[in-house]
């Protein structure tokens, strides 16, 4: 799922290196927290917050076909 959830981030950001995530679990749903450089974090939240969305969107809709929960958390 970290994988996956690195092939969507990568191509939105400059410095691709700098991509961390991070998994646990709470209240029976996995959490995924994506931190990035502080340049791209107006990239991946997108204007409005709507790549932000169509990622948690996207993400949970992977994580539905397998019958789980996830939380997408951006964080600085």
């Amino acid at each position: 799922m970290k994988d996956f959830l690195r092939a969507l981030i990568t191509p939105l950001v400059r410095y691709p290196e700098e991509i961390s995530i991070v998994s646990s679990h709470k209240n029976r749903q996995q959490v995924l927290e994506i931190h990035v450089a502080p340049e791209d974090m107006g990239r991946v939240i997108g204007k409005g917050g709507k790549r932000a969305n169509a990622i948690r969107t996207i993400m949970k809709a992977r994580v539905s076909q397998e019958g789980g929960r996830v939380l997408v958390e951006i964080v600085d």
